[in-house]
């Protein structure tokens, strides 16, 4: 029966893991009395700079579509608020696109994330503890697009990088990185 059980826990999605395992564990830990003063996931957010790109159409369609692969959901265009002369950008010109994803989708990217892309980088030897900050949030640079499994490498024309915030309501550091860690998010060992 408890055989049972296990693979039942397998195929669970991330959400339901986090309910029936990471919360019990974490208020063991760290001595909660209430289910909702645990540490949770609020919302992860997808960042792209066009960068060298600003001035081309086809790499603005480009960014926006791998985005949409990405995530599941439409890129907001992110605008320049004030004019810099010295990297040629004027008030108001698209230098980024970004997207906010929260509850089943949230979830759904950060298992993803964890389960099928980290996996596919390259001389991937783990997170760095030091992405963490103070509050427990968590931040990744991924330098080619092309390790997430919804990308198919024969319609890559050009390639970009990619920014993944994971915003943690966690009291501090510690917090957050034991619920990170419970949640599979593989870090190095020091």
């Amino acid at each position: 029966m408890q055989k049972m059980q296990r693979n039942d826990l397998k195929n669970m999605d991330l959400k339901e893991k986090y309910n029936k395992e990471i919360v019990p564990k974490l208020k063991e830990k760290f001595g909660y009395k209430n289910s909702l003063a645990v540490p949770k996931l609020e919302k992860v957010v997808l960042n792209v700079g066009l960068g060298s790109g600003l001035k081309e159409k086809n790499y603005l369609e480009l960014v926006e579509n791998n985005l949409k692969r990405i995530s599941g959901q439409k890129p907001i265009q992110t605008k320049a608020r004030k004019s810099i002369s010295g990297f040629k950008i004027r008030e108001g010109m698209i230098v980024g696109m970004s997207v906010v994803l929260r509850k089943k989708k949230m979830y759904d990217f950060i298992s993803r994330l964890v389960n099928a892309t980290l996996p596919r980088v390259r001389d991937f030897r783990g997170l760095s503890v030091k992405s963490i900050d103070k509050k427990g949030n968590f931040s990744l640079g991924i330098k080619e697009y092309t390790v997430f499994p919804e990308i198919k490498m024969d319609e890559v024309e050009r390639l970009h990088g990619l920014q993944v915030s994971v915003s943690v309501a966690a009291k501090n550091r510690e917090e957050g990185l034991e619920l990170l860690k419970l949640l599979g998010f593989p870090f190095k060992n020091k």
